[in-house]
């Protein structure tokens, strides 16, 4: 049912007309003489007043089209003209201001795909329907789990100096984050940091730990480091070398359990603490979304002998897996009871932000998955070292040709001869760090089975942090 995917298929304002002055066509008046009539000649002399001649001037009938554009029609219509640009860059300018605000998409909500702005990231107030944007604003960082909030104010995740730090603020971190149980806190030297540090407020002693700390230049006491849990612990001697692989030993990869769908083995899983087993979405797709007729076995080599068992009380899928791409193949499970932890039953160490993972980096994958392609579950885990390649190899036409998104991670070799198979998904791929061992992927997809240019996909660990911690934050 649940094993990899094999059938993996490629896919203008108003104008004006200005005429100009036209030609006068009105004929030039003409001049009448009057010539009065001879006086009669009284015999009695007289005065007559002389009386001047009046030139009478025809009107000049003007053409409209000399006075229409005159010179304050032309200021008015370019007073227009302006208004009327200045109101397009007006709702130009609107609609890029409205799309770099919507459509740029600076921080995203997993769950409904809302944007919220990178400064409302992290600042108290829920933004996200299922609050996301609230749930991840305290990581550890590298190998040495260095503690860091983040800061909506500045959009950055900075150290937390160890000053005025102590075991109670670390509880109440690990508690935050999703964790039931505390380790130690400690301190290491802090290196130079671009943005400043962290430093407790010790007047505040309500709210999360970003609402509590304040920004400084520098710090003397050094940096937080914060274990939750106890992780990554195996009898497993890398220097040691599924298809191509070697049967393994008991201790050797003691995260490893089977989920079992009615009493038949169906996928591997990893367990991340001892209320939570992490696996493919695939594998609890449709009637397999029901917690009820899961069972998980843990600490057992052989699946005829599995090992103790614990029943599951939620089934967690990734609410964005697609289930034809197998983005997002991530899920988790939620246990009735606590796993009790020994040296052969240990949870693997979720990576921290900025693990240095690297192409060519030796990984193990493991499971009772087919020793050959075609061939049945094997009865006893198995388990093969494989080499991480980075996205841009994966993805070039003779692999995969695109199909490896960021939330995947491909290992094995472009030859073939070594990789996961049927009965492997959701189960574990593991690197060595710092003497810890560290959750890179779950078992995804692949074509075939250990062929030439098709390695296997695993769900990239990292990128789901975030959905991670919400996930055991809500579910307890």
């Amino acid at each position: 049912m649940a094993g990899r995917d094999y059938r993996w298929k490629s896919p203008p304002p108003p104008y004006y007309e200005n005429y100009g002055f036209q030609q006068d066509n009105n004929n030039a008046f003409s001049r009448q003489v009057f010539q009065p009539a001879r006086p009669h000649v009284s015999p009695v002399p007289h005065y007559i007043p002389q009386i001047s001649t009046i030139h009478s001037v025809p009107a000049i009938n003007e053409n409209k089209s000399q006075t229409w554009w005159t010179p304050r029609r032309k200021k008015i219509a370019c007073i227009v003209a302006a208004t009327g640009l200045l109101f397009v860059l007006l709702i130009v300018g609107a609609v890029l201001c409205w799309y770099f605000v919507t459509m740029s998409c600076q921080m995203k909500c997993g769950t409904s795909g809302s944007c919220v702005r990178s400064y409302q990231w992290c600042d108290g107030v829920a933004q996200c329907p299922d609050g996301e944007d609230e749930s991840y604003c305290v990581r550890m960082s590298g190998p040495d789990f260095q503690l860091q909030a983040y800061i909506s104010a500045t959009s950055s995740w900075l150290p937390v100096c160890n000053e005025n730090w102590g075991d109670s603020q670390g509880r109440r971190v690990c508690q935050d984050m999703g964790y039931s149980t505390y380790v130690k806190t400690g301190s290491v030297s802090a290196t130079y940091a671009a943005e400043g540090y962290l430093k407790l407020n010790t007047s505040v002693v309500d709210g999360k730990l970003q609402s509590r700390v304040y920004r400084s230049s520098f710090c003397t006491s050094g940096v937080v480091t914060l274990r939750c849990i106890e992780c990554g612990s195996s009898t497993k001697n890398v220097g040691n070398r599924i298809v191509g692989g070697s049967q393994a030993s008991l201790g050797d990869w003691p995260w490893q359990v089977s989920l079992q769908f009615n009493e038949r083995h169906v996928c591997g899983g990893s367990i991340i603490t001892s209320n939570y087993i992490l696996t493919a979405a695939h594998c609890v797709e449709g009637i397999y979304s029901s917690p009820y007729s899961w069972t998980v076995y843990v600490g057992s080599l052989y699946r005829s002998t599995a090992g103790i068992r614990y029943s599951v009380k939620s089934v967690i899928g990734h609410q964005n897996y697609d289930t034809n791409t197998k983005n997002n193949d991530i899920a988790l499970m939620r246990l009735r009871s606590s796993i009790i932890l020994s040296p052969t039953v240990q949870p693997v160490c979720l990576p921290n932000a900025g693990m240095p993972w690297a192409s060519g980096q030796s990984c193990w994958t493991s499971g009772w998955g087919s020793t050959y392609e075609g061939g049945s579950s094997s009865s006893v885990l198995n388990a093969a070292m494989v080499p991480l390649i980075d996205s841009n190899t994966c993805n070039r036409p003779a692999v995969y040709n695109g199909a490896i998104t960021s939330n995947m991670i491909c290992a094995g070799y472009l030859r073939g001869g070594t990789d996961s198979c049927q009965g492997d998904s959701g189960g574990p791929l593991v690197t060595k760090t710092n003497s810890l061992w560290w959750l890179v992927g779950d078992t995804s997809w692949g074509t075939g089975c250990a062929n030439v240019n098709k390695p296997g996909v695993y769900g990239n660990i990292t990128e789901f942090l975030p959905w991670i911690f919400l996930q055991m934050q809500t579910y307890g």
